[in-house]
């Protein structure tokens, strides 16, 4: 018996039963589809954390932190870091091999100011270099969400008050929260704040309820932002710098950690050791990469796992499905064997049948699939773009949607496996005379 003559008959029985083959193949549709839809999941976490690693610098970007930084966050098992990072620091990092670019970081806080309008920044300064490095994606137009009215503000075009010495703006305002200090009643005179009229170079892409790595903070080159300071706060402490014992501040810029860009991934850890043995603290996405896909790979096998359940009841309607039929064509099948047709093609004849629902089931599932994750993905985005995260919570990749039909065939062809060698052991003189 030729290969099409088998297929013609496999799906011709198939057509003869189709109630009992659609609910078969029902069976197969929400397994598939449960099994995909689970694993997309687990897949969409692991996308979203790749596209803040990426966003933060990717996997080949040491944080340098040091004395007064932000190294209690990330320190881990690492000792407190004993020095600060200054210009001279910077230019030791510079000189490690594997180097691409070395940036501190300079963060202040600051305040906006236009017409009635006013808002908190967080303002950090980096190199140029590394600016252009980030490739912050940049949109066209601009807003600003917190009371759920937008401002009249275009912020890529209008100009705005930018004030640095918050604290003496606070105090002027009324609302220092520092005692009497400066204000109505006390001998030491009030600090004017300066009024820096400044213009967006560009704002971050995204809506106004949406966030991503980039969404925090109000970045700028680091140069324009020291000499600022410097005239800002002349003979005085800057805000956030560290002073000498005496109260008097340092003669030069303490920084509160560095970003430095390794060549190649298999050079980050032996650079990390480098800055470390310098007496500062390092951490990098890559760090902990391995165990984060620990982590998603199990979540994903416990997802899936759930989604099997369903392919598990599916693969018993289809064995059932398939004993049924044997039983009900036990002549025909005697009639074949007794035409001299092989005990091989009898065995593939109902092995393709078998085939056929995992195949139906598996193409159904995975549509059905696109269409699960769409609503999804449709339903939660606004809740996952508040929470930062951009890309969709359901995530099919390509090679999901193959494994999953070669994966439905399989169950169908195994759950057929066993009523196939019955078919083949049936005895052709008992099978004609049976009714």
């Amino acid at each position: 018996m030729s290969l099409i003559d088998l297929l013609r008959m496999s799906s011709g029985n198939l057509k003869r039963r189709k109630l009992r083959t659609f609910l078969t193949v029902l069976g197969v549709v929400i397994g598939t589809a449960s099994i995909v839809v689970m694993i997309s999941l687990g897949l969409g976490m692991q996308q979203s954390m790749y596209q803040q690693i990426d966003e933060s610098g990717g996997l080949t970007t040491i944080e340098v932190n040091g004395a007064g930084g932000y190294g209690g966050m990330y320190g881990g098992d690492q000792e407190a870091p004993e020095e600060y990072i200054t210009d001279e620091v910077i230019e030791q990092f510079k000189l490690l091999e594997h180097i691409e670019y070395v940036t501190p970081v300079l963060e202040v806080s600051a305040i906006a100011l236009k017409g009635n309008y006013e808002g908190y920044l967080n303002l950090q300064g980096l190199t140029h270099e590394a600016l252009e490095a980030y490739g912050i994606p940049l949109k066209g137009g601009g807003g600003y969400w917190e009371t759920g009215e937008l401002p009249d503000i275009d912020f890529s075009k209008d100009s705005l008050f930018l004030i640095l010495d918050t604290d003496s703006y606070y105090m002027n305002q009324g609302n220092s929260g520092f005692g009497d200090m400066g204000g109505e009643g006390s001998s030491q005179p009030k600090t004017i704040a300066k009024k820096h009229v400044v213009k967006a170079c560009g704002v971050v892409e995204g809506g106004i309820e949406e966030y991503n790595t980039h969404s925090y903070s109000t970045y700028c080159d680091i140069e324009t932002l020291k000499t600022m300071l410097k005239k800002e706060f002349r003979g005085r402490a800057i805000p956030g710098q560290p002073t000498m014992e005496n109260g008097k501040p340092y003669k030069y810029f303490i920084y509160n950690n560095a970003r430095v860009k390794v060549d190649d991934l298999d050079s980050v850890e032996t650079v990390s050791e480098q800055i470390r043995a310098m007496g500062f603290q390092t951490y990098s996405n890559a760090e902990f990469l391995e165990t984060m896909q620990e982590q998603y790979f199990m979540i994903q096998a416990v997802l899936g796992g759930i989604g099997a359940v369903s392919l598990l009841v599916a693969a018993i309607g289809i064995a059932n499905t398939m004993m049924m039929s044997i039983y009900e064509r036990t002549k025909e099948i005697g009639v074949i064997k007794v035409l001299g047709c092989s005990l091989k093609n009898i065995k593939q004849m109902f092995l393709m049948e078998a085939g056929f629902i995992g195949l139906l089931g598996g193409l159904v599932g995975n549509v059905l699939s696109f269409m699960v994750s769409f609503v999804i993905n449709k339903i939660a985005g606004s809740v996952a773009g508040a929470m930062g995260i951009a890309s969709d919570i359901s995530y099919i990749p390509p090679w999901l949607v193959l494994i999953s039909l070669v994966f439905a065939i399989f169950v169908g062809m195994a759950a057929g496996y066993f009523p196939a060698l019955r078919a083949m052991r049936l005895s052709p003189l008992a099978a004609i005379r049976n009714e």
